[in-house]
């Protein structure tokens, strides 16, 4: 029997039962980011790794579906990444080292379009700050995540504060100040920050491609004070609640930009814990806390820092072939079947979204034929936000995508959580056809899923 648990926006593409990437997944991901693992980031009760497989998460699973699939308490952001197709991902491990320009390292920052720092807790050496000042001075992004004051996890005297205030005040690059703003050194117990920025409402941090942030989570954590009159790019993109918008202090979340390169600041780790990892760890599911959109905090940070616009990744080329993709003029252009509607209630860009049947036993369909140009190379790509109260991995409620009758993709209750997720499939077998593209969405009997759609398109 299935027991009804709260549980966040939860996705899945079911894939072919081989090991390799999603059907029509980019073949050379624009994005390449390292996650860091040199400086004691699973020390203690920490687990920051998206896989316990490094260099590469994909030797663990090469077509994860969900968190699980990796281990480590940040799988969740790594699988969600690794999804869409556009990310190439790499763990710098333990043993590894941290250079810019490096001919002899295999995961030479020089590689990376981002650098990801999960609450670093051993002080970087002279030549590691000066090779990550030069990464990010020379285009790089750099994701800083500290935690609260006081917590050296490896006992080594150096806690992730005091690490990266040394990496921004104590380097051979530029030590005045660089990024315009520094770590508080405080030991916050619990704030669910929600006030956004007045410079940042809107940016691609906070109205990105995996979600519009409305605020995140503090639970043993800090903040950092703005000095843009060092660097005047600083800029708080979530403050703590009843701070000022426009203010200098209390931001759990902030963003710079130094050379030609981006930093982003979060002064806490508990909202990239996903709650899963290595054995014998106590974790804190921060990713899916419902006080905060954290995933899209993460996520939408991300690309921004890799470079990508606010507008996430695309795939295909040529011209739009679907007749009202994002739903703005309701269901024209579809043909429909069972419960379903057009809403404004959630949606991924514009003000509309599909939202099929949400309660228990219900099933809908929406369809569309689509004529596709002969020597072209379409590819779908969809938008979809799921909550549920299934809880486990068995995908009973689902969004199935299919071509002539055909299921090329899936949409479940079991897998990563939290922000709105894209789906690309390749369409190539189908050029020079006229497709009937449909999506059938179906609830079985119990503990019912809610499935969001949008931005349905396919190029040709």
């Amino acid at each position: 029997m299935r027991l009804a648990t709260a549980v966040g926006a939860v996705l899945v593409l079911i894939a072919a039962p081989i090991a390799a990437p999603p059907a029509g997944a980019a073949t050379s991901p624009p994005y390449r980011v390292l996650f860091d693992d040199t400086k004691a980031e699973t020390a203690g009760n920490a687990d920051w790794i998206i896989s316990t497989s490094m260099p590469d998460p994909t030797a663990q699973n090469a077509s994860p579906s969900g968190e699980t699939d990796w281990t480590g308490a940040l799988s969740s952001w790594g699988v969600t990444l690794q999804r869409t197709g556009d990310y190439v991902l790499d763990t710098l491990p333990p043993t590894g080292s941290i250079t810019y320009g490096s001919s002899t390292n295999a995961l030479d920052l020089s590689k990376f379009d981002a650098f990801v720092l999960p609450e670093p807790n051993v002080l970087f050496t002279a030549a590691e700050k000066t090779a990550i000042m030069h990464f990010v001075q020379n285009g790089g992004g750099l994701f800083m995540i500290s935690d609260h004051n006081g917590s050296d996890r490896n006992n080594d005297g150096a806690d992730s504060v005091a690490v990266l205030n040394d990496l921004m005040t104590n380097n051979s690059v530029d030590a005045t100040d660089p990024f315009g703003f520094s770590i508080d050194v405080a030991s916050i117990s619990t704030d669910n920050p929600n006030v956004i920025g007045a410079q940042a409402a809107g940016d691609p941090i906070i109205a990105g491609p995996f979600g519009a942030v409305t605020g995140t989570i503090i639970r043993s954590g800090t903040t950092a004070t703005l000095h843009p009159a060092d660097n005047p790019a600083a800029r708080g993109e979530v403050f703590r609640s009843g701070y000022s918008a426009s203010g200098t202090t209390g931001a759990a979340v902030a963003s710079s930009t130094f050379g030609a390169g981006r930093v982003v600041y979060w002064g806490d780790s508990s909202p990239i814990d996903d709650g899963t990892g290595q054995s014998g760890n106590s974790l804190y599911d921060g990713w899916n806390d419902p006080a905060g959109t954290d995933a899209a905090v993460a996520l939408n940070a991300t690309q921004w820092l890799a470079g990508g616009s606010s507008t996430g990744g695309g795939a295909g080329g040529g011209s739009e072939r679907v007749t009202n993709g994002g739903f703005e003029s309701g269901i024209t252009g579809w043909s429909t079947t069972g419960t379903g509607a057009v809403t404004t209630a959630r949606a991924h860009s514009g003000t509309h979204s599909d939202a099929p049947c949400a309660t228990a036993s219900c099933s809908s369909t929406i369809t569309q034929s689509i004529p596709l140009p002969a020597d072209s190379s379409p590819s779908l790509t969809f938008w979809t936000y799921v909550t549920t109260q299934e809880s486990g991995s068995t995908a009973y409620d689902k969004v199935v995508a299919k071509v002539n009758g055909t299921a090329v993709a899936t949409v479940s209750n079991a897998s990563t959580k939290g922000a709105w997720f894209q789906t690309t499939v390749n369409l190539a077998a189908y050029a020079g056809q006229t497709i009937s593209l449909q999506f059938a969405e179906s609830n079985d009997s119990t503990l019912p899923t809610s499935f969001w759609l949008d931005d349905v398109s396919v190029m040709a």
